[in-house]
């Protein structure tokens, strides 16, 4: 691993406030190579749209932060409702402000614990997920490709989609829709920013075994009607390489995306699945 490969660069990672999150992982991951990250995450539970197991508090925030500087990565924080675009307009117009630069945006918030049968999906639910996760994140494309363009030079926008942006997943139609979504907007942007140097891509992980990931075992396991051993086996028995996917898993594609090495690829929907999804 080049440590110095981002040196200088400025990197945005939303949805990154939760302990040992996916985007802690990314996060982390951008810093150990010379990025300065900023962390982003709602701050505040709001009800079941935003509960304790869906979103990281600031305090969360803070201590992801901390802990990342004991590390010897430039980090720091910021809040916001990503399903209002004034926030997100603020995010990338602060973090400009405050770093002069940005060079990496990491779409990586979502709402992933909304689940349940498609008849009783309500219409505040399917407008919850469909905001957080693909309509933020192309407004975090649309204010931070301007600021590209304007400064020049290229960037990096990754998406964090899904297994479930390739596969359909039962009990979690407004997710899957959403992630299919996000990969044709991530084809779509790539197409309209390439000839600024900046590229586009996604990675789509299967199941991550992290707070969040845990709660959609306890949920998915219940509605199918398994022990949480069957759930698990059951699973581990579709992966050829035999064991769910990790945070570090995911940040290492993430990382490389943003880095030269990279510079080539654009448009893409990358898996990160140990072989369980076969596309």
């Amino acid at each position: 691993m080049n440590t110095t490969e981002l040196q200088g660069q400025v990197a945005v990672v939303t949805g990154a406030g939760r302990r040992a999150g996916l985007g802690q992982a990314i996060a982390a991951e951008l810093g150990r190579r010379g990025a300065h990250v900023v962390l982003h995450d709602k701050g505040t539970v709001e009800g079941d749209t935003a509960p304790a197991h869906g979103i990281g508090t600031l305090d969360e925030l803070a201590a992801t932060v901390a802990a990342l500087t004991e590390q010897g990565i430039a980090a720091s924080s910021t809040s916001g409702d990503l399903r209002d675009e004034a926030a997100i307009q603020a995010l990338v117009d602060d973090t400009v402000a405050s770093h002069g630069r940005l060079d990496i945006v990491v779409n990586n918030a979502g709402i992933g614990y909304l689940f349940g049968p498609l008849t009783e999906l309500t219409a505040e639910h399917w407008d919850t997920v469909l905001a957080v996760n693909l309509r933020a994140p192309a407004l975090m494309i649309k204010y931070a490709a301007k600021h590209m363009v304007a400064r020049g030079g290229g960037g990096r926008i990754v998406n964090i989609a899904s297994q479930a942006g390739k596969s359909g997943f039962a009990f979690a139609s407004a997710y899957t829709a959403s992630k299919h979504g996000l990969i044709g907007l991530t084809r779509s942007a790539a197409l309209e920013l390439g000839e600024h140097g900046i590229t586009v891509n996604a990675v789509c992980p299967n199941h991550v075994t992290t707070g969040l990931g845990s709660w959609q075992n306890d949920f998915m396991s219940a509605a199918r009607g398994q022990s949480m051993d069957e759930y698990l086996d059951d699973m581990r028995a579709r992966i050829p390489l035999g064991r769910v996917g990790r945070g570090e898993d995911t940040a290492a594609v993430v990382a490389f995306l943003c880095s030269a090495a990279a510079g080539y690829l654009t448009a893409e929907a990358l898996n990160v699945s140990g072989g369980e999804e076969y596309h």
